[in-house]
């Protein structure tokens, strides 16, 4: 099905509904277009381990970390000061930290696409 020697699995802790949807959002990009993606989006991208541990450090006073490594910074700021919405919202966070690594990735992927169309 995937071949590991596809650009797709040079990145850590890629699964294969990330997989599918770079394939789908890289399909009409030429070779060099298809390079340049993902040059930009493996600056971009957010492995979920690494949102998964920064989670963690919510229940030892770094509350919030893993929202401003998102972009969230208004959530990372209530989270800070509210010791993670009372460790309900970390707790919350821990569970769902894949959807919340795969949405920002998706949202790379969409401007590193747009940028990778903007050199022809």
């Amino acid at each position: 099905m995937y071949a590991p020697n596809d650009p797709y699995y040079a990145f850590s802790g890629i699964s294969p509904e990330e997989v599918v949807f770079l394939q789908q959002a890289t399909a009409e990009l030429d070779e060099q277009q298809k390079n340049r993606f993902f040059a930009v989006y493996s600056t971009k991208r957010k492995n979920p381990q690494d949102i998964l541990l920064v989670s963690l450090l919510g229940f030892v006073g770094f509350a919030g970390i893993h929202r401003f490594m998102l972009g969230q910074i208004g959530m990372g700021l209530l989270y800070f000061f509210t010791a993670g919405l009372c460790f309900i919202g970390t707790i919350v966070d821990l569970v769902n930290y894949k959807n919340l690594a795969n949405e920002y990735n998706k949202q790379m992927a969409y401007e590193s696409f747009h940028i990778a169309k903007m050199y022809q």
